[in-house]
């Protein structure tokens, strides 16, 4: 692909250069993606190694998540302005030096520090909603279905990088895994960058901005709400999913250990969890191309809902194994929905500082549930109360979205009686 600072020919929107890019966007996203799995893996042997608690443990991936949202925001404005390519690049270099840093660090902190500013920031902040904005240019007729594979790079590394790494932890520990491992994604996504330089197509509006004043929706009134308002709502919602979510994804590892069963067993279930995440999200993607992203995401939040409930009951190995796959199966379509709403419901030229918004209400959902839970284990030294407490959290964000599906279904059906017949 050539290098170009103009917008490309429309005509290559769902075309086969849009394909293979999107190929290169998923392999950037499946290596840039990798700190955020690295980490609960590493869990106990960092508590271990640097004598803190289990929350203090907790904290780095908690700064990871914060991280990542603020810099999803900061690579997103990058990106609109410079192209994904230097995004990338930049995104490249700090993941090399986040893991070199956090493999000599000898204190928490600066350990803390390196998962924060480089690795959450720009490391993974660069593999995801710069990603994910850009891929939505591209693709018109099968938007869904191309951002759900997007996204579905942020799983793929969960399900291909912890079992390798956990390998590495009982090779050779996890400092000289850290060097090399941070040294081989970070030069393979600074060459697949090479690809990307060239910039998107002209933006297509979204069928649904056609909608009529008259209903007293449309991008201007998004669910009949003030623009600012209805995306507090989704960032809220955002934070009530994501905290639900982090609750397996971050402790599925010690959860094991602490049940007996040790941290590779807990390492596979992540890698299974995750593995069908992609499942969930690719699935999702073409749910949401004929019923939309907003009935798409409610139904995302009621199946995770019930597959936290299962943890509750079940915690033989073999049970553990199917709750972790349906769990995958149930909520990896939740994220990408987002970003699917903000294409339908608000004006499309402020698509990616919304979609950047509303995605770091969702990771400040997942620092927040990764802390939550160790601060829970730490007080009553078990798991069951941070599966209750992620429970509560599900039970706001379904509140939220169905508060918003039916403001949605209203203006609809207000449109359709100012419509002549």
């Amino acid at each position: 692909m050539k290098s170009s600072t103009a917008p490309a020919d429309p005509a290559l929107i769902d075309s086969r250069t849009a394909a293979w890019r999107l190929l290169v966007v998923l392999a950037v996203a499946t290596l840039g993606n990798a700190a955020m799995y690295v980490l609960p893996v590493v869990l106990t042997v960092v508590q271990g190694e640097f004598g803190v608690s289990r929350s203090g443990a907790s904290l780095p991936y908690t700064a990871t998540m914060i991280g990542f949202g603020l810099g999803g925001v900061l690579c997103g404005r990058w990106a609109d302005r410079y192209g994904i390519a230097r995004v990338v690049q930049i995104g490249a270099a700090a993941v090399v030096a986040g893991f070199v840093l956090a493999s000599v660090s000898n204190h928490i902190v600066l350990f803390t520090l390196a998962h924060a500013l480089l690795l959450g920031l720009l490391g993974v902040a660069s593999a995801f909603v710069p990603l994910i904005a850009d891929t939505g240019l591209w693709w018109h007729r099968r938007r869904g279905i191309a951002v759900a594979v997007c996204a579905s790079g942020n799983y793929l590394a969960g399900a291909i990088w912890p079992p390798l790494v956990q390998w590495g932890l009982d090779a050779h520990g996890w400092r000289p895994t850290y060097v090399v491992f941070g040294l081989a994604t970070g030069l393979a996504m600074a060459l697949l960058s090479l690809l990307l330089r060239q910039r998107p197509p002209a933006v297509q509006p979204a069928p649904a901005m056609a909608a009529s004043s008259s209903s007293g929706q449309g991008p201007d009134r998004p669910f009949g709400l003030a623009p600012g308002r209805a995306q507090a709502w989704l960032f809220v919602a955002g934070i009530g999913c994501c905290v639900a979510m982090a609750m397996p994804q971050v402790h599925i590892v010690a959860y094991c250990t602490g049940l007996g069963y040790g941290p590779a067993r807990g390492a596979q279930m992540l890698s299974l969890m995750l593995g069908f995440g992609i499942v969930s999200r690719l699935a999702s993607g073409w749910v949401a191309d004929r019923i939309g992203g907003l009935r798409t995401l409610l139904l995302g939040s009621a199946l995770q809902c019930i597959a936290l409930l299962l943890f509750l009951p079940f915690d033989g190995l073999g049970s553990l194994y199917v709750v972790s796959a349906l769990f995958g199966l149930f909520q990896g379509g939740i994220v990408p929905s987002y970003a699917i709403i903000v294409r339908e419901h608000f004006a499309v030229r402020e698509a990616g500082a919304r979609v950047g918004t509303i995605v770091l209400g969702t990771l400040v959902g997942m620092a927040l549930g990764g802390w939550l839970s160790g601060a829970i284990f730490d007080l009553t030294g078990s798991y069951r109360m941070a599966f209750v407490n992620g429970i509560g959290w599900n039970l706001l964000n379904l509140a939220i979205v169905a508060g918003l599906f039916l403001r949605a279904r209203r203006g609809r059906l207000a449109l359709e009686r100012v419509q002549p017949a």
